[in-house]
């Protein structure tokens, strides 16, 4: 993911000269970027972490090695509380980032949280966010794990969504093929449409639908006793309260 968003900012005119990954592969990172395969020990202005949360423990000395007084962090470590990260790296002003892989395309929501930044620093911020993406400065540190569920992981379920489709269309009779195809261009037309429209999708999902047709049978059927709306909910808790067990791995 921090790959993705360097590839982003880089897309959007950012100098790679600027940025320093330090990563063990050089596989992912962006030409005319330096790249370090050992941990650098020098301080930087800004710092992105974007390790595994699991990970943070083994690398914290390495990483407190290039945080001076000031330095902007920013943690897209999904569940990963400020207070731990302030503990781990004191004199840090400790931004939670939590994006999705649409960066690369320049089309994430970037869920932000931060009470350490001056109102220059969080305008800069959102400057830089908007550039692969829309930023979302978060009131609550506490709705951060639900961001991470509905933004973070939210294009997988979208995902598994547009297969379930194709899968049910070729249980009734598609060829297997011919139904992926058509049920990924459904969400990608649908979802530009949606991304245009002064409606929200409730609204245009009843503007598709005629009284007495087919698409109103079809919705009758995922809106019968909420159960779409339920089955997501309990997809979103998961997600959420795993967010947390992760942020108390790190904190054990």
């Amino acid at each position: 993911m921090a790959g993705s968003i360097l590839k982003g900012w880089i897309a959007a005119g950012a100098d790679p000269a600027g940025f320093t990954a330090f990563d063990p592969h050089s596989g992912g990172v962006p030409g005319g970027v330096r790249h370090v395969s050992q941990p650098p020990t020098e301080p930087f202005d800004i710092v992105l972490l974007g390790v595994k949360p699991q990970m943070l423990s083994d690398l914290t000395d390495d990483i407190a090695k290039t945080i001076k007084p000031g330095t902007v962090v920013i943690s897209i470590l999904a569940g990963i509380e400020i207070a731990t990260l302030d503990r781990l790296f004191p004199g840090g002003k400790t931004v939670r980032l939590m994006p999705n892989l649409g960066v690369a395309l320049g089309k994430s929501p970037l869920g932000l949280y931060s009470d350490a930044l001056s109102d220059e620093e969080r305008n800069a911020l959102t400057r830089w966010m908007n550039a692969i993406g829309t930023a979302e400065w978060i009131d609550r540190e506490a709705d951060m794990d639900l961001v991470a569920a509905l933004a973070g992981s939210g294009p997988a379920y979208v995902y598994r969504f547009t297969d379930a489709l194709a899968v049910a269309a070729h249980r009734l009779g598609l060829p297997q093929d011919q139904a992926a195809r058509m049920a990924l261009a459904t969400v990608e037309g649908a979802a530009a449409l949606a991304a245009g429209a002064e409606d929200d999708p409730g609204a245009l999902a009843d503007k598709v639908a005629s009284p007495g047709g087919s698409t109103r049978e079809g919705l009758n059927v995922l809106d019968a006793d909420e159960r779409l709306v339920t089955l997501l909910t309990e997809v979103l808790e998961a997600a959420r309260d795993r967010n947390g067990e992760l942020a108390r791995l790190v904190d054990a």
